[in-house]
C-alpha cells in the first residue's frame, strides 16, 4: 500500500512538472551571470577580407572626404562604403599583424582593392614596400579603440605638423 502510495505521488508530480527541477539553460544562464554566452567569444566574422592598398607622400596635405587634410603619419585609410569616423582593424593576413585606423577618405577606386591605408599603417602592417596586401577588415566599436590604438606613432624627426 505504502508503494502505491509512492508511486501514484511520483506520478502526479511527474504529470504537473513539479519534478523536472531545474531547467539546465536557466541554471546555465545563472551560472554565466555577467558574461557573455560562450558563443560570443568566437572570433567575430570579418567584415570584409581582400586586397588593401596604401597611399603616402603624393596625397600628403590634400583634403580627404571628411575634411581633414591627409597626414600620411596618422593611422587612417579610406573604403568606399564605411561611414567616416569608423574604426576598423586591419590585420596583414600574411603575418597577422594588424592596426586600428579610422577611415577618414573615400577610396580605393582602383577595381579588386578594398581599403587604402595611409603610409604608416602599411609600414606598422609591414607591406608598404609591396604595395598591396591581403588583408582582413573587422570593424571596432569606439568603446575598445582607446586599448589598441599605440600611445606614439612612427613619424620621422624632421616632420612637423
Amino acid at each position: 500500500m505504502r508503494r502505491l502510495a509512492q508511486s501514484l505521488a511520483m506520478l502526479l508530480l511527474v504529470a504537473l512538472g513539479a519534478a523536472q527541477g531545474p531547467d539546465k539553460a536557466d541554471q546555465h544562464h545563472k551560472l554565466q551571470a555577467g558574461r557573455l554566452p560562450a558563443a560570443t567569444h568566437k572570433e567575430p566574422r570579418a567584415y570584409q577580407a581582400g586586397t588593401a592598398s596604401w597611399y603616402g607622400a603624393y596625397f600628403q596635405g590634400r583634403e580627404t572626404a571628411n575634411g581633414e587634410n591627409y597626414d600620411m603619419y596618422d593611422m587612417t585609410a579610406a573604403h568606399r562604403t564605411l561611414p567616416l569616423g569608423t574604426f576598423v582593424r586591419v590585420t596583414n593576413l600574411e603575418n597577422r599583424r594588424s592596426v586600428v585606423v579610422r577611415i577618414n577618405d573615400r577610396g580605393p577606386y582602383v577595381s579588386g582593392r578594398i581599403i587604402d591605408l595611409s603610409y604608416n599603417a602599411a609600414r606598422s602592417l609591414d607591406f608598404k614596400d609591396k604595395g598591396l596586401q591581403k588583408v582582413r577588415i573587422d570593424v571596432v566599436h569606439p568603446q575598445n579603440t582607446a586599448a589598441m590604438v599605440p600611445p606614439t606613432l612612427y613619424r620621422p624627426a624632421s616632420y612637423q605638423r
